[in-house]
């Protein structure tokens, strides 16, 4: 199995886990309030379907394609901090039934998209051109991370599953992105991450021999990488203050500094 298909899997995985969870909701689940401010559970799931409507239009190298994703990015330069936001909220007016029938449709979309893209190219995004396993790994995290909001909305503990690997490494991986947006410079060194993954596995990034490292649970840098949750509610342990100040702007996903979660006064 290649890194894509491997990818992909875990996507459907995970999309599959929230599309049984709002299935069977009614009016009044969909209205939900999730910790996003102003986000509604439709919200969320509308995000996640549009944007995978607009990564199978990146992922579609026909002049057709090409044509509708420059619509796409005028659009976005008009409003370049809001476009997203607005678009979620727009997309959530829909009824439950039309929600999830184009959410299905995108699901099946995407895949075979990315699956058919020119090998060796790179596709636009909002950011840097991505290959179709980067695409499928940043799909993967925004579906996870968003779903965590709509089961925290419905009262659901969903499963800790290994498959948030691609988050983990996603996370490190955006260690620079994460400086740059809060412009800063990124430490020239690397750092040691030492993850306990929820399987037990041990998941390592870096030299063994650097001079700052990050230890701790997966789940928890998973969640702080895409900001469900406050460093200081997290088990993350720091060692040097450059990897210290990572853990209070880590951020794994494109666009401005999020403004992350309060903290609820866990002390880890």
């Amino acid at each position: 199995m290649s890194l894509l298909d491997d990818l992909l899997d875990d996507l459907r995985a995970e999309g599959d886990r929230l599309w049984n969870a709002v299935a069977g909701l009614d009016d009044d689940g969909w209205l939900r309030p999730t910790p996003a401010p102003g986000w509604r559970v439709a919200t969320q799931v509308a995000h996640l379907l549009w944007t995978d409507e607009v990564a199978v239009v990146a992922a579609t190298p026909t002049p057709e394609g090409k044509q509708a994703w420059d619509a796409l990015v005028l659009q976005a330069l008009e409003d370049p901090t809001g476009f997203v936001d607005a678009q979620a909220h727009e997309v959530a007016r829909l009824r439950p039934e039309a929600l999830l029938a184009r959410w299905g449709a995108a699901r099946e979309q995407l895949p075979r998209a990315l699956r058919e893209y020119p090998e060796g190219q790179r596709m636009p995004w909002f950011g840097p051109p991505m290959s179709p396993a980067s695409m499928a790994t940043a799909r993967f995290m925004e579906t996870w991370a968003h779903a965590l909001d709509v089961y925290a909305a419905l009262d659901m503990r969903p499963e800790r599953t290994d498959r948030i690997r691609h988050v983990a490494h996603l996370g490190v991986r955006t260690r620079a992105f994460a400086f740059s947006v809060h412009g800063l410079d990124a430490p020239a060194e690397e750092f040691r991450i030492e993850l306990t993954a929820p399987s037990g596995e041990p998941w390592t990034w870096g030299p063994e021999d650097a001079a700052q490292s990050v230890r701790g649970s997966a789940w928890d840098f998973c969640l702080l990488v895409t900001q469900r949750v406050h460093r200081d509610d997290t088990d993350l342990v720091a060692a040097g203050a450059d990897a210290e100040r990572w853990l209070t702007i880590a951020q794994a996903f494109a666009g401005p500094a999020g403004g992350g979660r309060p903290s609820r006064g866990l002390g880890g």
